[in-house]
């Protein structure tokens, strides 16, 4: 008997459907399993790896990723650093009718407030060498272009002395 490719379509869907069914069935037998086995030695989620300090060594492997200050926090816990999307946690507060503002983390507002303007030291490079056109060099560091066009054609370092 021959089918068509409409046919065999159709048996394909029917027999994911058919599988799908069951993988729902046996993956709701082994968590309740699981389930029975936490309760029963007490287990919690650092010993299973789900925490932030397991002791596997994949955990460890693992590099955590940067830390950022906490922009905004809802005193119970809760942070953000104002990067990525908004958590939850603070969407359904602003949906409540709470200002972003509300959550501004304090420290960063002190901080802010009594910042003092650092002044940064720099060091004096005194200019040894000079073109006509304006451009110095220090003599520190690789030679520029305009340095090397110049001693291209036939202007000695004596000549670009500043």
């Amino acid at each position: 008997m021959t089918q068509n490719y409409k046919q065999i379509q159709r048996q394909i869907e029917t027999l994911q459907r058919q599988a799908e069914k069951l993988r729902r069935q046996e993956v709701g037998g082994v968590v309740d399993r699981i389930k029975v086995a936490i309760k029963h030695y007490g287990l919690t989620a650092e010993q299973l790896g789900f925490g932030a300090t397991s002791g596997s060594a994949k955990a460890e492997l693992k590099k955590s990723p940067p830390a950022r200050s906490a922009k905004y926090t809802d005193g119970q816990g809760n942070i953000w650093s104002g990067m990525g999307k908004r958590p939850y946690w603070l969407r359904d507060a602003l949906n409540a009718g709470r200002t972003l503002e509300e959550f501004a983390a304090s420290s960063l507002l002190t901080k802010a407030s009594s910042a003092k303007v650092k002044t940064v030291k720099r060091w004096k490079s005194k200019v040894l060498y000079r073109d006509q056109a304006g451009h110095t060099w220090t003599g520190m560091g690789p030679r520029p272009r305009w340095l090397k066009e110049a001693l291209a054609a036939g202007q000695t370092l004596e000549q670009l002395a500043a």
